[in-house]
């Protein structure tokens, strides 16, 4: 009796559950993973709905210059790999070790959402007939990309180690580590440089069709970060420990590297720059993007920069209620509203 009320009593927390059991939802203990699921549901859209047209007719004219169709060029090669590299990492990694089941709820919701972002880049490499080869092997020969994919392949890796559990404290920091690299870094540092870069053009009428679908992979995000650091501060909470000072330091110096693997792929998407943006610009909102992060997850800013994109924050902030992602949203919300 004693041991099913300890069992029952650690049936919950987010990690070290003792007990292997259904997926029982009920009761709700993390009100937020079940918030975040409804609004990832709420949200859902595939790629094939945006059309394709206008953009087909600007790549093949000469519309746009060099230094905009490498930075297009650029985002296509490193969101290809980096979304599968997301999802890998939820399903092989992450969902094992986080016990509780409405997190996983979400998980199982973020993975297909991961699969949407990734066709999403098939679609436009096919609809654009751009040498699919040429993009999906850039994490191989570019650099500033390659460098971006390896800091987080090696996170998931090290949980994927024969004898990784997270019942040590080196363990569950271990896997803290994984969490913050995939949310806080990859999906809240490393993707929003490309967001800025492709948004930038779309606010130009350039390449809308991307853009739009852009658009709607920056809201998946937004939710995933979020769920990302309710996770992450959720465990901390229940595991205090796992906190100490020392692995605080540990953790902003990843990401002070991460802030440069991003600054040195701003420098490579834009050589040169291009009409409104420069690579200088991306250093600044690396780093401003950076200290965001950090302080959700109650650490020290480190940079002090200002935001040269004010208008990232209101395309995030903007509801779906204003038409912002046109009406597909809306009819997506009301198909779901059945009346018997």
């Amino acid at each position: 009796m004693e041991e099913n009320k300890r069992a029952k009593a650690n049936h919950k927390r987010l990690i070290n559950c003792t007990t292997v059991d259904v997926n029982q939802l009920m009761p709700l203990k993390y009100h937020w993973a079940w918030e975040h699921y409804l609004n990832g549901c709420a949200n859902h859209w595939m790629p094939t709905e945006v059309p394709m047209s206008k953009d087909i007719e600007i790549w093949k004219s000469n519309q746009l210059s060099e230094g905009e169709r490498l930075l297009i060029m650029r985002n296509l090669g490193f969101f290809s790999t980096a979304e599968s590299l997301v999802a890998n990492n939820i399903t092989l990694a992450i969902y094992k070790y986080v016990t509780n089941p409405e997190c996983r709820q979400y998980l199982l919701r973020q993975a297909f959402e991961e699969a949407i972002h990734t066709h999403t880049f098939h679609y436009v490499v096919e609809s654009l007939n751009l040498d699919g080869g040429q993009i999906f092997n850039m994490y191989n020969e570019i650099p500033a990309i390659h460098d971006k994919d390896k800091f987080e392949m090696k996170l998931t890796e090290d949980v994927l180690a024969e004898n990784f559990d997270t019942k040590t404290k080196e363990g569950a920091q271990k896997f803290l580590e994984n969490l913050i690299g995939f949310y806080i870094i990859m999906e809240g540092i490393f993707f929003y440089s490309g967001f800025a870069m492709i948004l930038s053009l779309h606010r130009q009428n350039k390449m809308t069709g991307i853009g739009e679908q852009f658009q709607y992979i920056l809201r998946d995000e937004t939710i995933h970060l979020n769920f990302g650091i309710d996770l992450i501060n959720g465990i901390k909470e229940e595991n205090p420990e796992l906190w100490s000072p020392d692995f605080q330091e540990y953790i902003i110096h990843k990401i002070r590297k991460a802030v440069e693997l991003e600054i040195r792929y701003a420098e490579d998407c834009l050589p040169k720059g291009i009409l409104g943006l420069t690579a200088p610009m991306f250093r600044e909102y690396a780093q401003y993007i950076a200290d965001r992060r950090l302080e959700r997850i109650g650490l020290k800013t480190q940079y002090s920069s200002k935001n040269p994109f004010p208008w990232m924050s209101e395309t995030i902030d903007l509801g779906k209620e204003k038409n912002f992602f046109e009406t597909r949203v809306t009819e997506y919300q009301s198909s779901a509203s059945l009346t018997w």
